[in-house]
């Protein structure tokens, strides 16, 4: 690929009748192998923290204000530094080519022509450089992070950071809540395994770390593999080796929201990695105000898990949110027509935000207050507008 040629992609065609993101979901399923369709659509143990945070979302009823003046409104927001169009941002999603053959190169450009942010897993099927080369030109695309996994080796994490920053992101979001991974039994039933010619390709020349045998009983776990498992130590070293803010993603429990700001994160992400680490953790949702609240202001907030509706996303920004972001969905809009279908999943999330900001009486989204949410909320302005 030389300089100036951008990557072809295959031409995709959205399946008939996809009307919402349930659409496409349902298309998906008959697209994807058992294989891909386990590692993508499943969640850890029974599935409750999975089910839990869709459920979150639709149990929290809007109360509508009318007769607001809406006319010039719009969805734009600030974060980190940078007006976005709109609230919305890709999670950070591992070996998309599992999907589609264009992967997250596809993603990418659907999201920078729809100006969503895009945050790139360390374990993407497709090299960091490329994806940042392919988007950087456009200049109504949203921000560029780089979602890092704290490697044992600390040299190779390094020089990994480094590459993010040569290449151009402008965030690194530090996932904080998967040292081990979660007992996922729909993987395992469908014998996960990635196929030949789809790896992470960033973690290429990682050499496995030497084995720590543990003694006759005791944990393969805590006196093995969790001698690797990073700390807060571990964020003091990742600031001091890089430019960028650092976005810790992961965070649930208040008393970590507050940790983290004293370790100097420069934002936070409420997740629990869409329900495929700990079964049973809360609903996102649930988390959202009260890390919220233990912030205070001080950095922005994110939240992902279950977002399916231009409601969701209102909501979250009546919660505190500053933006949210969508992991599942846009697989399965890349599963159905490659770019085409991610683009088609994240238009159609915006155009349901605007409509519910419409009817709600929210000119932009700073009108989204916790009185959306609640009618007894105290309320910043009743008068008529």
């Amino acid at each position: 690929m030389t300089k100036n040629t951008a990557p072809t992609l295959q031409r995709g065609t959205l399946p008939p009748a996809t009307a919402n993101l349930a659409d496409h979901e349902l298309h998906a399923r008959q697209r994807l192998d058992d294989n891909a369709w386990a590692y993508f659509s499943g969640g850890a143990g029974d599935e409750i923290t999975l089910r839990a945070n869709r459920c979150a979302w639709d149990t929290l009823p809007l109360w509508p204000r009318v007769l607001r003046p809406l006319a010039g409104g719009h969805t734009r927001v600030t974060l980190l530094g940078r007006t976005l169009a709109h609230p919305v941002l890709v999670a950070p999603i591992a070996f998309q080519r599992l999907a589609h053959t264009d992967g997250e190169l596809a993603m990418a450009y659907a999201a920078a022509a729809q100006g969503a942010g895009v945050v790139l897993s360390t374990q993407a099927s497709v090299a960091l450089e490329t994806i940042a080369h392919a988007v950087q030109p456009d200049p109504g695309r949203g921000p560029l992070w780089f979602q890092l996994y704290l490697q044992h080796d600390r040299g190779f994490t390094q020089a990994l950071v480094q590459r993010a920053e040569a290449a151009g992101y402008e965030a690194l979001v530090l996932t904080v809540d998967a040292p081990a991974s979660g007992v996922r039994d729909r993987e395992r039933r469908a014998g996960f395994r990635l196929p030949p010619g789809i790896a992470a390709v960033n973690l290429a020349g990682l050499q496995a770390p030497a084995p720590v045998e543990p003694h006759p009983g005791q944990s393969a776990l805590f006196d093995g593999l969790l001698h690797h498992a990073p700390t807060w130590d571990d964020i003091a070293w990742l600031r001091s080796i890089t430019r960028l803010p650092v976005l810790l993603k992961g965070v649930l429990h208040p008393a970590d929201a507050r940790l983290a700001i004293s370790v100097g994160a420069a934002g936070l992400i409420v997740s629990n990695h869409g329900g495929r680490t700990l079964d049973t953790a809360p609903a996102t949702a649930q988390a959202l105000p009260r890390v919220v609240r233990a912030v205070a202001g001080a950095v922005p907030v994110l939240v992902d898990g279950g977002i399916r509706r231009g409601t969701d996303i209102l909501k979250a920004i009546a919660l505190g949110a500053s933006a949210v972001l969508v992991g599942r969905p846009v697989v399965w809009g890349l599963a159905n027509a490659g770019a085409v279908g991610v683009a088609h999943v994240l238009r159609l999330l915006r155009d349901e935000l605007e409509v519910a900001m419409a009817l709600t009486g929210c000119a932009t989204l700073a009108d989204a207050s916790p009185a959306l949410l609640d009618a007894d909320a105290p309320l910043n302005d009743d008068a008529p507008r």
